[in-house]
């Protein structure tokens, strides 16, 4: 089921990443110990602003701050839409 969302100007809607429940050497973490993942996939792409384009791309993977944008449900899945600015980096 497609996302029925636009974002508009240089906001960015994201699908961030599922937590981590197991550390490299095995050991599970249990639900109250586990950190929001700042590392998500592009959903959707604004149009930009006339003097600032877009970067970043339906289908990348990004990282963002940890209190960057504004969380929404939509379809019983969780979203983060911000601003361009606020993602950190490409991955």
């Amino acid at each position: 089921m497609a996302l029925n969302i636009t974002p508009l100007a240089d906001r960015v809607v994201i699908e961030p990443l599922a937590a981590e429940t197991q550390t490299a050497s095995g050991l599970y973490i249990p639900d109250s110990a586990q950190e929001k993942q700042q590392k998500g996939k592009v959903v959707a792409v604004g149009a930009g602003k006339k003097d600032h384009k877009m970067t970043v791309k339906k289908g990348d993977t990004v990282l963002y701050g940890k209190y960057a944008g504004t969380e929404l449900k939509m379809d019983g899945k969780d979203y983060m839409i911000m601003r361009e600015d606020d993602i950190l980096a490409i991955v």
